[in-house]
């Protein structure tokens, strides 16, 4: 790299003086900067395309071309796919001739505009009207500037930056640094992640330690590749370590920064990018990838497209996530889209670990993740290191050919202490991981052993049981009402059916307040008068009445009897059981008591009525119990039963078992705060006491 080449970094920002002296707020800079920035970035790599090609033609100027030679050199120029202006190839003229003359500027540079061939005047936004996609909006941005009056002077500005003497390389350094700041400034929410340069080095490192060096064609691919840094970022680390041949694809559908991306990719060796939306526009179908690297918007919703989503044909998506968060749908594309023996690192926030229960979409994917033996190693990186989150961020390494000796392994590594401190921050990145910092987590990821923060784990470790479980609520003597339920027999099978409930046939319910006053009675059940003055209907009536009145009545908190021609049926708090009062008491077990009015609509034999019913139920709790999983069917039911043993003493029945998965670094990497010793403790409590006393000798005098 170049040094050089970042001097202009200070230049570049000086065109935003402009910016800031016609009123234009620092959060809008990247929009009325990045399209002259990426005008720069094309000139000048078509002016040093078109000196290069002059020389192969053996020619010093333009001007030493006879007519026929002449459109050679175009034809040939053109065919290099790099883009075309003819202002600038074929008149040689560059913006900063164009604001040599401020009287003929407007004109000329218009002129300049519009002689970009139609991809790149796309791209810049030449002329877009409202309906149409504006990708950088250079007319609609000069628009504004014009109306400031500092579009003469912007353009004279940028144009000063001269490029042309570096190459495709040092060119993208300086980008990535612009757009490191733009990042740093605009980023409107913490979905829309920069990927920094230390973490790009990371993940790059990571990929050749696991990388070989041959003379096969390398693919590289980036779903969500917004101005293409990390792509990009991550080819050139790669260059630098192998001699393979590679090629980048890349998709967005940021218009911007897709822009960007895609103007960048025309003066690389081979890359393809692509305008879209990943998930529901798939532009790379078909396509397998040695290496996919991505950092997804994470925090962001996708029920703007759910109904493409779930209306999806290609087989991508095992389970859908909350539709408040769609990072696990990119993960789910990227292994549809990795080879069977490729490779992919992912930025991922840290709810694609652990949100979701057991039978969620979010545990569902974790699962089918872990099932396949996908998941190699999660690294969680520091706090503090990206330019507009101060969150906890991991790296996800998907290997779908794991040695031997790692198959049904995953490590996690806990690099949240593996930073530098920043001397300057940069918006919220306040760390950066250095290359002793990276080496480390290189050195643990090889390795693959335990140490102070890295432990490999059987994948099963992080499966569980979410076991649900019917309870039977007892009393005090461990009965309950479900022994009391009446049971009947089929006479032609001879099968036993228990039922439900016990239905009483009340004549009165009183619930009594204080003093044994009676605060609310009933002792009509079926109920057809009411009140028209009140009520228009006996419906309303029932639902604006009866049903208030019924909910009033509490079994275990107010003193509440149903009377029968069998006795008297009350709770007996203190022993949490159903008594019946008749000839002698009986004692029923726990169970509730339920008291619910229905509204019966009129038939041809029967009118309209107001039916209150009264049922004695067993009191059925539903529950959950997590269990550890054990990938044996015999072994893990045993384990279940096991634990029911040890921990369940109420009655219950076995429900559904869904199997989950989550990663819960704070569990694996727990420091116990190490308390202070007894005497120490002591001393300074001997030392406060003598205190208090020195401070209340002094007040009496």
């Amino acid at each position: 790299m170049s040094n050089s080449i970042l001097q202009y970094e200070s230049k570049v920002w000086q065109t935003a003086d402009l910016l800031i002296g016609a009123g234009i707020k620092q959060s809008d800079f990247p929009k009325y900067m990045m399209p002259f920035f990426a005008l720069i970035m094309v000139e000048s790599r078509l002016v040093r395309e078109s000196r290069r090609l002059l020389e192969e033609f053996g020619k010093e100027k333009l001007e030493d071309f006879n007519k026929e030679e002449l459109e050679d050199f175009i034809e040939e120029f053109a065919a290099f796919d790099l883009g075309y202006n003819d202002f600038v190839i074929r008149q040689n003229k560059t913006l900063q001739d164009l604001c040599k003359n401020d009287k003929t500027f407007t004109l000329d540079f218009d002129n300049y505009l519009k002689s970009f061939d139609s991809e790149t005047k796309n791209l810049l936004g030449v002329d877009k009207g409202n309906e149409e996609e504006k990708y950088l909006n250079i007319s609609g941005i000069c628009g504004l500037l014009n109306k400031k009056k500092i579009l003469f002077a912007t353009v004279k500005a940028w144009s000063s930056i001269d490029l042309i003497p570096f190459n495709n390389s040092e060119i993208t350094t300086l980008e990535e640094h612009i757009k490191r700041k733009w990042a740093d400034i605009s980023a409107e929410t913490a979905g829309e992640q920069y990927t920094p340069d230390d973490i790009i080095a990371l993940i790059a490192e990571i990929i050749v330690s696991k990388t070989e060096n041959n003379e096969n064609y390398l693919t590289i691919y980036d779903p969500t590749c917004g101005g293409g840094n990390m792509l990009f970022g991550v080819e050139d680390h790669l260059k630098k370590q192998f001699d393979r041949p590679t090629k980048t694809y890349g998709e967005d559908w940021n218009d911007t920064l897709y822009a960007l991306a895609k103007i960048e990719s025309r003066f690389r060796e081979e890359s393809e990018i692509e305008h879209g939306n990943t998930l529901t526009d798939m532009k790379f179908w078909g396509n397998q990838f040695d290496l996919i690297v991505a950092n997804p918007p994470y925090g962001v919703d996708w029920k703007g497209y759910k109904s493409d989503i779930e209306k999806d044909k290609t087989d991508r998506f095992v389970a859908l996530p909350s539709v408040s968060d769609g990072q696990l749908l990119f993960t789910q594309h990227i292994i549809s889209q990795l080879k069977e023996d490729g490779l992919s690192i992912v930025v991922h926030n840290g709810s694609t670990l652990f949100s979701g229960d057991a039978g969620s979409g979010e545990s569902n994917i974790r699962k089918y993740l872990f099932d396949k033996d996908y998941v190699e190693a999660i690294i969680q990186l520091p706090t503090d290191e990206f330019f507009n989150t101060g969150i906890y961020t991991y790296l996800w390494i998907f290997n779908k050919s794991k040695a031997p000796e790692r198959k049904d392994k995953v490590m996690l590594i806990n690099a949240s202490d593996h930073f530098e401190p920043l001397k300057k921050s940069k918006g919220k990145k306040r760390k950066e991981m250095a290359a002793h910092n990276r080496e480390a987590i290189l050195k643990a990821l090889t390795k693959f052993e335990n140490n102070d923060y890295a432990k490999v784990f059987d994948k099963w470790h992080f499966y569980f049981n979410k076991q649900a479980i019917r309870l039977t609520n007892v009393d005090d003597k461990g009965n309950s009402l479900e022994a009391q339920l009446p049971v009947s027999t089929n006479k032609k099978t001879g099968e036993q059916k228990t039922a439900k409930s016990i239905k009483l046939n009340p004549s009165r319910i009183i619930q009594y307040g204080e003093e044994d006053t009676e605060t609310i009675e009933i002792t009509d059940f079926v109920l057809t008068d009411f009140d028209t003055k009140q009520y228009k209907t006996l419906k309303d009536y029932h639902d604006q009445y009866i049903k208030g009145l019924l909910q009033e009545l509490d079994y275990k908190e107010e003193d509440l009897h149903i009377h029968t021609a069998e006795g008297l049926y009350f709770y007996d708090v203190e022993k949490n059981t159903i008594i019946r009062e008749g000839r002698e008491r009986t004692v029923l077990g726990n169970g509730i008591i339920q008291i619910k009015s229905s509204f019966k609509k009129a038939t041809k034999t029967k009118a309209a009525a107001i039916q209150i019913n009264v049922e004695l139920l067993p009191d059925y709790q539903k529950d959950y119990e997590i269990i550890p999983y054990n990938p044996n069917p015999n072994q893990n039911q045993q384990d279940i039963a096991d634990f029911m043993a040890k921990y369940i003493s109420k009655p219950f029945v076995y429900l559904d078992n869904v199997v989950g998965v989550e990663i819960n670094f704070n569990k694996v990497f727990y420091q116990p705060e190490i308390l202070r010793p007894v005497n120490n403790i002591m001393s300074d409590l001997d030392t406060l006491n003598t205190e208090l006393k020195t401070l209340e000798n002094s007040l009496k005098l």
